[in-house]
């Protein structure tokens, strides 16, 4: 199960509307759907959680490019909605080295087919490897109060609350949820 709600700055405060992410193909159609919640060209928070296991925010300010924050990149890379925000860049490779998330990365051993573990060698990692930690810009939230060490801090369980709750957006986060 995933949960994703936009927050858009207005004049007013904060406002939030949900949002279905099943039509959402790439990071620029995440990054439009932003901006069209917004006429104002204020700045939108994209927050996604999936199943307490991984959350991630997009920040969109304007025109300009989207900015990223996820917080366990391997956990996201195994679902869709996650795809959508691991970028190449986000991740450090080169654009179009790999299709999708490196299966060595998922922990995937090999004996669902009946082969020994004794064949895999894990003593050379994969520099695809998806790193089972954060990945992005950690300032994404600098500026409305949420330093690098608390957005880092935050557990998959309930962060969108919590980052709702420091941008004095709970109320208008919990309709929408």
């Amino acid at each position: 199960m995933y949960f994703a709600a936009l927050l858009a700055r207005t004049e007013d405060g904060w406002e939030a509307s949900d949002t279905e992410l099943d039509d959402v193909e790439t990071l620029s159609d995440l990054a439009d759907l932003a901006r069209e919640s917004s006429p104002e060209e204020d700045t939108v928070l994209v927050l996604i959680e999936q199943e307490d296991s991984w959350f991630g925010v997009v920040r969109v300010d304007g025109e300009e490019d989207p900015r990223i924050y996820v917080s366990d990149a391997a956990a996201a890379a195994r679902s869709a909605y996650g795809e959508l925000l691991l970028t190449d860049e986000l991740l450090g490779r080169e654009p179009g080295a790999d299709d999708g998330p490196d299966l060595d990365s998922l922990d995937l051993d090999g004996t669902e087919d009946g082969e020994s573990e004794e064949d895999d060698d894990e003593d050379t990692p994969s520099a695809d490897a998806v790193p089972h930690s954060p990945v992005g810009d950690r300032e994404i939230l600098d500026d409305l109060g949420i330093g690098e060490k608390e957005l880092r801090a935050l557990g998959a369980d309930d962060a969108l609350g919590a980052i709702a709750e420091a941008l004095g957006a709970s109320e208008v986060l919990e309709t929408v949820r």
